[in-house]
C-alpha cells in the first residue's frame, strides 16, 4: 500500500466507513510474493517512500518479466529497471511496453511523473563519465526531481564549470561524477552550499585502478559536505539526492 492510500484508510476509519479490524485487515495483507527466484516487495514505497527498483544485472528477461508482472498486479503501474541491456529490453518489450534508455542502461514500465520538485544537478568531469550519469539522471527524473546536466565540466578546463556558477549556487544538491582523480567533486564542494554527492568513475589509465584513485581522492576530499557513493554507482548518488531533494515537505 502507498502511503496515500494508507492515510485515506486511517480517514475512513475515523469517519466510521471502516472498522478499525477491516483496516488492520488491509494493512495485513501480505507484504510481497514468492515467486520461487524472488520476492516483490509490495510495502517498500509505504516504508520507504519509494517503490522497489528492479536491479537488471544478473537477471534473465523472462525474471524481470515475473517480476514486473507481480508488481503491477498489485498495483505499482511504474517500474525502474537498472543496469538492464540492450538485448534483454527488446525481450521485455516485446511482453511488456517498457522505455529503455540506452545510454543509462535503465528501462521504465509505465510513465515519469509529471510532477518534479527542486532542482538535482548533475555534473561529470568528461564525456567518459556520462553513462555512469545518464543512470543517476534517468533515475533522478524517475523519483520526481527537477534534473538539471552539466556534462564535461571537468578540472583540466575549469573555465568550463565555472561558467555554470548560478546552476551550482541553486542546487538543493549536487551530483559530482568523475573518473582520473576525481578532483571535481572538492572544486564543487567547494563552491556549493548544498550536499555533494561524489560518484567516482571507473574511468581513467592504468593507475586509476578502475575508479579506486577517484574514490580515495572523493573520501579525502577536504571540501566540506562531500559524501561519496560506490564506484559508477549513479543510481545511488540519485536515490541519496532525491531523498535529500524531497526533506522538508517540498511542494514546489
Amino acid at each position: 500500500m502507498e502511503q496515500n492510500e494508507i492515510k485515506k484508510l486511517l480517514q475512513n476509519v475515523a469517519d466510521g466507513k471502516i472498522s478499525a479490524d477491516g483496516a488492520l485487515l488491509r494493512i495485513k495483507n501480505k507484504p510481497f510474493e514468492d515467486l520461487g527466484y524472488a520476492k516483490p516487495d509490495f510495502h517498500r514505497k509505504s516504508r520507504q517512500g519509494v517503490s522497489e527498483v528492479i536491479y537488471g544485472a544478473g537477471k534473465t528477461a523472462e525474471q524481470i518479466i515475473g517480476i514486473s508482472q507481480s508488481f503491477a498486479k498489485h498495483g505499482q503501474k511504474d517500474i525502474l529497471i537498472t543496469r538492464l541491456d540492450k538485448e534483454k529490453a527488446e525481450k521485455i518489450n516485446s511482453e511488456i511496453t517498457l522505455k529503455y534508455y540506452d545510454t543509462a542502461n535503465i528501462g521504465i514500465i509505465g510513465s515519469m511523473p509529471e510532477k518534479r520538485v527542486g532542482k538535482i544537478v548533475i555534473a561529470t568531469g568528461g564525456t567518459s563519465d556520462i553513462p555512469v550519469a545518464e543512470e543517476a539522471a534517468v533515475t533522478s527524473e524517475m523519483l520526481g526531481n527537477n534534473t538539471m546536466r552539466l556534462y564535461d565540466v571537468g578540472v583540466a578546463g575549469i573555465h568550463r564549470l565555472l561558467a555554470h556558477t548560478d546552476e551550482i549556487m541553486t542546487a538543493r544538491v549536487i551530483i559530482a561524477i568523475a573518473g582520473m582523480e576525481g578532483a571535481l567533486a572538492s572544486v564543487i564542494g567547494g563552491l556549493a552550499d548544498c550536499p555533494v554527492i561524489a560518484v567516482p568513475t571507473s574511468v581513467g589509465y592504468g593507475a586509476a585502478f578502475n575508479g579506486l584513485a577517484a574514490l580515495l581522492s572523493m573520501l579525502n576530499s577536504c571540501a566540506s559536505g562531500v559524501s561519496v557513493v560506490n564506484i559508477d554507482n549513479g543510481f545511488g548518488a540519485a536515490y541519496q539526492a532525491s531523498m535529500i531533494n524531497h526533506m522538508g515537505g517540498l511542494n514546489e
